[in-house]
């Protein structure tokens, strides 16, 4: 389906790939659409939804200007899934409920991170050179990390809030890992510094925003390189965080299962981030707030809920979404209305099948708090191909 809707009385257009945006959206990308560089048009994808200064499910291409806030503080946020060589035939619900245990064991979950003993340090080192040259050049960057917090124990975490370990049956009952999460604490702390100072230029250059979020640095200001570098440095942090995550999940199954291999198949993309990219003539900076890159032959990763399906797909490269799909179903409505509207007795139903967590601390993650994925997959059939459909038998939530 292509686009749906289009937002014409703004500086720029905003192309939508849905008819279900409610109006508090449309007015945050009718804001994003008014900044003064803005290149071309706004792209909405079919899971959009209310964010913090910018939407989630936006697409938004710059002309030497960066929105931190449009980055968000999950800097780097993204999937990884991998195919297994074994099937549903050689799995057991015992086997199943084992696998759940173990990952809790060895993936700490929440605010949870490894101790000093478990840490990857071996893979958290390319890191320590650069990070300390930005603590040397802006020495309050880590004051929001928290004193308890360690950024080499976090390597390897899972997170809180959506974040998720799962492993799933495809289409033809072949086994998959697939997992979701980000930069952890230290890509907050980054992402929470330079907001700030982006807000605190706004104000010194008396710049009035529809909305603070949109606070930007532009290309030769004092901040706008050493953002550039921070950004990147977090969002190679959270691509090494979920290849880590997936070894030690991998060696777990292991302890359960019977032999297997890991196929070609392997996916690892980002959905919260900042990128170099060539869009209708010119070199921009895109900007993927709750959306993957889809470029013609990019593999993605697009979750449903704990509950629901999952896709593996192949970008199409339309040009019109700036080569972007939907990166998951997206809320449907807030945690705090989604605990008030479910109850334990609605997650039990919804998660039939699933070795999971079922108590109140995740009603807020139902699969009735989020859009129906299967309708996102079908608004958005110009920007993606389906090549895998992914069912979770196992879900450890974040």
């Amino acid at each position: 389906m292509p686009i749906c809707q289009t937002l014409a009385n703004c500086p720029v257009p905003v192309k939508i790939w849905t008819d279900d945006v409610d109006d508090k959206s449309r007015q945050q990308l009718a804001n994003i659409a008014s900044l003064p560089f803005i290149h071309h048009h706004v792209a909405a994808m079919p899971d959009v939804h209310l964010g913090i200064g910018a939407t989630i499910g936006s697409v938004i291409a710059t002309d030497r200007a960066i929105v931190p806030a449009a980055v968000g503080v999950d800097i780097g946020c993204g999937m990884v899934a991998c195919r297994l060589s074994i099937g549903a035939n050689q799995l057991s619900e015992k086997a199943l409920k084992k696998i759940f245990t173990q990952i809790s064991r060895d993936v700490p979950v929440g605010k949870a991170q490894h101790e000093d003993a478990q840490a990857l340090t071996l893979a958290a080192r390319p890191f320590e050179a650069k990070l300390k040259q930005m603590m040397r050049q802006h020495p309050q960057l880590l004051k929001s990390f928290g004193k308890s917090s360690k950024w080499v124990n976090q390597l390897g975490t899972l997170g809180g809030g959506n974040h998720f370990i799962e492993v799933c049956l495809d289409e033809t009952d072949q086994l998959w890992v697939m997992l979701h999460s980000g930069s952890r604490g230290i890509g907050n702390a980054l992402a929470s510094y330079f907001i700030e100072l982006a807000r605190r230029d706004m104000e010194r250059q008396q710049i009035q925003l529809a909305d603070r979020d949109l606070a930007y640095f532009r290309e030769g200001s004092a901040y706008f390189a050493d953002y550039v570098e921070a950004v990147h440095w977090a969002q190679e942090y959270a691509y090494t965080n979920r290849q880590c995550m997936m070894d030690l999940v991998l060696a777990g199954l292991q302890r359960h299962l019977p032999a297997f291999s890991v196929t070609s198949e392997v996916v690892n993309c980002h959905h919260n981030y900042v990128a170099r990219e060539h869009h209708y003539g010119a070199d921009v900076w895109v900007t993927r707030k709750g959306a993957i890159r889809a470029r013609a032959g990019d593999l993605g990763i697009i979750p449903g809920s704990m509950g629901a399906r999952s896709y593996i797909v192949r970008g199409k490269g339309n040009p019109e979404s700036f080569d972007s799909s939907a990166h998951g179903a997206g809320r449907r409505m807030s945690r705090t209305a989604a605990t008030k509207t479910f109850s334990e007795a609605d997650l039990l139903k919804q998660t039939a099948g699933v070795i999971c967590r079922k108590d109140k601390g995740v009603i807020d993650e139902i699969p009735g708090a989020y859009k129906d994925i299967d309708q996102v997959m079908a608004n958005q059939s110009d920007l993606t191909e389906v090549l895998h459909t992914l069912k979770q038998v196992v879900c450890v939530k974040g």
